[in-house]
């Protein structure tokens, strides 16, 4: 065994190990999306969506991270995806789905049944493997309830319209239409992440101000989900225009 070789089995266990903490990072945000409903509960609704910021900044760093260490190979035992999928239902669908139901913000009447029609729709959507087009589009409202539910507290509608809004969503979900990835979708990427770079910071000021942060911010916030949800839609319209 030459020096070469016998350097590469001596760094296997850490290379290992280090893959392995790569999946402990990510199933960090199953333990965070735990402590953001435990503020959920406690109706501490900003604490709450900090919280859910978190574990957004988990999922967005756990991929790289996982690719560059090359965990498919290193941990061929556990499976990132289902993992990354497991963690992303709590924190995208479920806390949320928790969150709009006890929120007051829908109709008594209508807020168990469609938080029970989130938490399915969330579960179908995850499971489903045309979830992502060919270039890197979601397909459909892509279970972002986190983003929803940000929505919900920011407007603060009243109870018939933001039950209507979350109806629509649900049925959205299996609409054939798309939103882009801020990441994948090389088109207008450096807009897209220039506006999500915008949109987290006015998301803070909100969120420091218990939603409170003025007219300004809110129709900016606004603004950037219509983009986010239209841009696509709407280049798309433009396109069969000229053809």
């Amino acid at each position: 065994m030459d020096h070469a070789t016998r350097q590469d089995s001596s760094r296997a266990p850490l290379l290992r190990a280090a893959a392995f903490s790569v999946h402990i990072f990510t199933a960090l945000g199953a333990g965070v999306a735990l402590i953001a409903l435990l503020e959920a509960v406690r109706e501490h609704w900003a604490a709450m969506f900090w919280w859910l910021g978190a574990a957004l900044v988990i999922d967005g760093l756990d991929g790289p991270v996982a690719r560059r260490l090359d965990v498919v190979h290193l941990q061929p035992n556990w499976s990132g995806d289902v993992l990354d999928l497991v963690v992303d239902f709590v924190t995208y669908v479920f806390v949320p789905a928790y969150a709009i139901t006890a929120s007051g913000l829908l109709l008594p009447i209508a807020a168990p049944l469609l938080g029970i029609g989130i938490a399915v729709s969330g579960a179908l959507y995850f499971s489903d493997r045309r979830m992502k087009s060919t270039d890197n589009h979601f397909r459909g409202f892509p279970g972002l309830w986190n983003i929803a539910a940000f929505y919900l507290f920011l407007l603060r509608l009243p109870p018939v319209w933001s039950s209507l809004a979350v109806a629509i969503l649900i049925v959205l979900t299996f609409a054939p239409f798309h939103v882009i990835h801020p990441v994948r979708v090389v088109r207008l990427r450096w807009l897209t992440l220039s506006l999500i770079g915008a949109w987290t910071a006015l998301a803070m000021v909100a969120l420091t101000n218990d939603f409170q942060a003025g007219t300004a911010v809110n129709l900016a916030l606004c603004a950037i989900a219509v983009y986010v949800v239209g841009c696509d839609a709407a280049i798309r319209f433009v396109r069969s225009l000229n053809t």
